[in-house]
């Protein structure tokens, strides 16, 4: 929890223009939320660190855990955690938290994977963990989500430093044989910040699970996995038939 209070508290310090409007920060008011998450599921030399780009607006800001869709975190993380709410919301997503009735896409794609082919939490972060390079949402006047990579490139640096830094010491904590990139940004910082502190770990990448990726869209699981498979990583058979 320390690299997560660390970073909370450095990227609080920045500043954003517009056409961002509001900046949430679920390390902050989802505090309880990550701690769950951390302690109970971050396990050293596993064998791959997932890494995906920054929470979505159902998902990680919701609840505080990196594609974060509610019922999976309930059900399958198994996280109780009281969640508070950002000092400055946009009416048009508010953080509910725990009660949020909305679907993350890109969240239930990936848990609902996991707990398919690894049948529970336990066993898949044996070998397992996910982490979101950047902590913070972005939202637009109008409520318009905002990448971290549309960014002006003056902000973009500055939010990328404690971030990188963060990813670094995640990789000392856990010691992962290797870290993989949740589509082409995630994969991208990974192969920058790993190359700059001369960390010597292979890279690799699964395609991001968003419902805005048509490849996404014709079946996510099966060409992640096929992926994750020619890295050299073994899934098995699928545990369950859960949906």
């Amino acid at each position: 929890m320390d690299i997560c209070r660390t970073l909370s508290k450095q990227v609080d310090e920045l500043q954003f223009s517009s056409p961002t409007a509001f900046v949430y920060n679920p390390l902050d008011y989802a505090e309880a939320a990550i701690e769950q998450y951390m302690d109970r599921w971050a396990s050293t030399d596993i064998e791959a660190l997932f890494v995906g780009m920054n929470p979505g607006p159902w998902g990680m800001v919701q609840t505080g855990i990196p594609f974060g869709e509610v019922n999976a975190v309930r059900t399958f993380l198994g996280i109780d955690a009281k969640i508070e709410r950002p000092a400055i919301e946009h009416p048009k997503r508010p953080v509910l938290g725990l009660e949020c009735t909305r679907s993350e896409v890109s969240g239930r794609r990936v848990w609902t994977w996991a707990e398919e082919r690894f049948g529970t939490a336990d066993a898949f972060f044996k070998r397992f963990f996910v982490w979101n390079f950047c902590p913070l949402a972005f939202l637009e006047e109008s409520g318009r989500n905002r990448t971290p990579d549309k960014l002006p490139a003056a902000e973009r640096d500055a939010l990328f430093a404690p971030c990188d830094q963060a990813l670094v010491d995640m990789i000392e904590v856990l010691k992962p044989q290797r870290v993989i990139g949740v589509g082409g940004f995630a994969r991208k910082r990974i192969e920058a910040v790993l190359g700059q502190h001369e960390i010597d770990l292979p890279v690799g990448t699964v395609l991001h699970p968003s419902p805005a990726s048509p490849a996404a869209n014709r079946g996510w699981a099966p060409q992640a996995e096929a992926q994750l498979e020619a890295m050299g990583i073994s899934l098995g058979s699928v545990a369950s038939s859960a949906n």
